[in-house]
Formats: C-alpha cells, structure tokens, sequence
C-alpha cells in the first residue's frame, strides 16, 4: 500500500511545497519538492522533515529511507534570506552573546536524519549545494550521476560552519577533503566525490532509479534489529562516542532474538530469510 503525506504549510503552487513523504511497503521516501527554488531548504520545511523522520522511526514496517528531490537538482541548500534576516537583526553596538550549546532546529534534523533508525539512502537527482551536503552526508548511501556536483560556500559567505557539520566532514571524508570543500568553497565533480567517499556510488546518467532500487532492495532484506544496531556503533565510532556496553548488549540481544532462529534456519534451508525485527 502507497500512502503520501505533505505535511505542514503549502508555499505557492509554482514554488512548490515542503517536503513530501510516501511510504511504499517497507520502503519511505522524502522528496524536496521545490523545484522552482531548486530545491532550497525553507525555515518552514525543517520541522516538517523531523515529524516525517519520526513518524519513520516509529514505524516497525519501515525498513529503508530514500530522500532525494523535485527536478534537476537535489537541493541549493539552506535558504540564504533566513541567513540575512538572523544579521540584520543583530545589534552590532551589544557585545556578542555567548556561544550556545543548544543545537539550532536544522542542526537537530541532521542529528535525527544520521540516527534514524533505518538505513538511508539520498537519491541524488542532480547537483548538491551548501547545506543540502551535510544533508545528504548524514545518509548511509549517497547515489548520484555522472553528471553530478557539489559545493560548500561558507568561506564564500563569511560562515564559519556549524560544529557538527564541521565534525561530520571531517569524520566521514578525512581532513584533506574537508579543508578542500570548506577552505575553497570549489565546486567538484562525482569522479572525486567518490574519490574522497562523499559518494558511495557513481551511476551513468540514466541509471539512477535502477540503482537506487536494487540498494533498496538489499538493504530492505537483511535483519532490522541488527542493521540498526550496527548502525548505531558505526555511526559512534566515527564521532569519537562509541558506547562499548550499548554495543556488546545489542550483540547479545541478537545471540536471542527470533531473527538470528530465522537467519540461520534460512541459511541452512538454502533460502532467503523473512525477517520479523524481533
């Protein structure tokens, strides 16, 4: 059963409108869909796409997530009118508040994109821009074209990143990537997005649905409760926060659960495996 929700309020009908999740089996699927704007990330669509993530992670059905875009790009990036609303409204006569530890709303959504529970894939549907990366970098797998691009624009802006963007890249991708991308701000192409691991898959043009599907399909068959334990140390390990003791307990609990009875006996019976997440 298809079901699509397009939650929260609606801009003009050519601009476009938040974001749109539809849920296709096991399958979820996000879709940026303001083309008109290139898929640029509104204030108004941040809190749509964490309800969206949560209505996922509460899910049990749910065993993949796509997010991809409208059109011919994936997303330009966070709006840069909320940038120079924040400025404008800055005194510059008062002294500089002091830095906060509070995470901003779309820093949270990235934190809750990187630990949904289910494997993600971003579907990139063209070029990636400014903070749709950090984005697309807080999925599993990223898939794009031959025809594929990105850029950071920070020091092109006058931003000095946020901290857990700024950790991501240089966890995920290696230091020499990250002062590249953000020191540079210079556009590259998808031969060294896979050189330097922000793609994890380089498809021909035309090729991208295929792929896409065929990932989704793996990912979708293996053991829920194990491929979100898994995912959890991993992503643990590259911040540096490694729960040793969450780790071994999920390991433990997965010696008991009623999907290692059905791995294994399936195994044996030289057949695939129907996975429960018990």
């Amino acid at each position: 059963m298809e079901t699509t929700t397009q939650a929260g309020p609606q801009a003009d009908t050519d601009a476009g409108t938040n974001p749109v999740l539809t849920i296709d089996g096991a399958c979820a699927t996000i879709r940026l869909n303001r083309p008109r704007h290139l898929n640029r990330i509104d204030p108004t669509d941040v809190p749509v796409l964490t309800e969206q993530l949560a209505r996922i992670a509460d899910d049990p059905a749910i065993r993949v997530l796509v997010l991809t875009g409208t059109g011919r790009v994936f997303s330009s990036g966070y709006h840069l009118g909320d940038l120079a609303r924040q400025r404008s409204e800055v005194d510059d006569t008062a002294p500089p508040p002091p830095p906060s530890n509070e995470p901003s709303p779309f820093d949270a959504l990235l934190a809750a994109l990187e630990n949904v529970r289910v494997p993600t894939i971003c579907r990139l549907n063209g070029p990636v821009y400014g903070g749709a990366t950090d984005l697309a970098l807080c999925c599993d797998f990223r898939i794009g074209e031959e025809s594929c691009e990105m850029f950071m624009p920070a020091a092109r802006l006058g931003l000095h990143y946020y901290r857990s963007g700024i950790v991501r890249y240089t966890s995920r991708l290696g230091v020499n990537a990250a002062k590249k991308l953000f020191l540079t701000a210079q556009t590259i192409k998808a031969p060294e997005m896979l050189r330097v691991g922000y793609l994890t898959e380089v498809v021909p043009v035309g090729g991208l649905d295929a792929e896409v599907s065929r990932l989704t399909e793996v990912l979708a068959a293996q053991a829920p409760l194990a491929v979100a334990g898994m995912k959890t140390a991993i992503n643990e390990l590259a911040r540096g926060e490694f729960d040793a003791a969450g780790c071994d307990a999920r390991h433990v609990a997965s010696t008991r659960s009623e999907d290692i009875r059905e791995g294994v006996t399936a195994w044996h019976e030289k057949r695939k495996p129907v996975f429960q997440g018990r």
